[in-house]
Parts: C-alpha cells; sequence; structure tokens
C-alpha cells in the first residue's frame, strides 16, 4: 500500500489546503476572497479589458467569473460598460475605490507569495514553479488518458 508521503494527490491536496487557508487568511483583512483578490489584481496590472479577456487570464470559467464580478460592482470596486467596438462585449472598469484596493491586493498577493515560500531557497522556489507549470501544461495530455483508462494510445486516437 502507498504511503501518503508518496502519494503526490495526498501531497498537492494538503498543499492546497495550507495555501489556501494563507492567502485567505492574508486577503481578509481586506473584505475579500482570494479570488476576488487575485482578479482585482489582475485588473489592476490591465483595466478596460473585456471580460473574455479577463476570463482568459485569470483562467476561471465564464460563470465563477460573472459571480466574482457581481459581487465586485456590487461593492463599488468596478463597472461594466458597453465595448465601443463590439457591442455583444463588455469592458471591465475598475473604479476609483476598486484601483485603490486593487493595488493593495497586488501589494498584499506579493508579499503573501513571498512569505509562504520562505522556507524554501531561491533554487527550491525556482524549480516549485517550474514543475507545477509542467504540469500544468500536461492537463491536455492528462486528461486524454482519462478517456478510457484500459484503451491503448492507437484506440484512443481512433
Amino acid at each position: 500500500m502507498m504511503q501518503k508521503t508518496d502519494c503526490i494527490f495526498f501531497q498537492f491536496a494538503k498543499a492546497y489546503q495550507l495555501s489556501s487557508r494563507f492567502l485567505t487568511s492574508k486577503v481578509s483583512q481586506l473584505n475579500l476572497t482570494a479570488v476576488q483578490a487575485m482578479v482585482l489584481g489582475f485588473l489592476t496590472e490591465e483595466d478596460q479589458i473585456t471580460s473574455s479577456e479577463l476570463g482568459k487570464r485569470t483562467e476561471l470559467d465564464s460563470a465563477t467569473l460573472t459571480g466574482i464580478l457581481d459581487r465586485l460592482e456590487a461593492a463599488g470596486y468596478l463597472e461594466r460598460k458597453s465595448n465601443p467596438d463590439d457591442r455583444r462585449s463588455i469592458h471591465i472598469h475598475l473604479t476609483s475605490k476598486g484601483k485603490a484596493l486593487g493595488l493593495k491586493a497586488s501589494q498584499l498577493l506579493t508579499r503573501a507569495n513571498q512569505e509562504f515560500l520562505q522556507v524554501l531557497t531561491d533554487k527550491q522556489k525556482k524549480e516549485l514553479r517550474e514543475i507545477i507549470q509542467t504540469l500544468r501544461l500536461s492537463k491536455p495530455r492528462l486528461q486524454d488518458a482519462n478517456a478510457d483508462p484500459g484503451a491503448s494510445a492507437g484506440e484512443r486516437q481512433r
């Protein structure tokens, strides 16, 4: 039987729980969820983009992003405005209140990243990011393998 220390899924789940609790505790002082803080951070980097562009940057599905934008808009942090170039799309604009909070959120996220990873050497931090990126980029390959675990590669391609 596999030991939990050898099971990568167990380790990722526990690392996710730890990192999620850590970040939630940090952003709660801004009265935001971790995802809201990240969305404001992305908008602080580049404001007045379409919700579709924001979805691509944040890698959030449309329904999730819409809910987050609804709550941020209700709180007065952003406005949705018609796209003058395409009436079918909407631009997301930070309000002055949203810009101020977005800047605080970005700074807080930067500090939280540094603090969370402070137990690692610079080399370990770089390697961790590279490993995570490699795993994330392999996602389509992993999804294909799930189609039929008993099928050979040739059978999956047919």
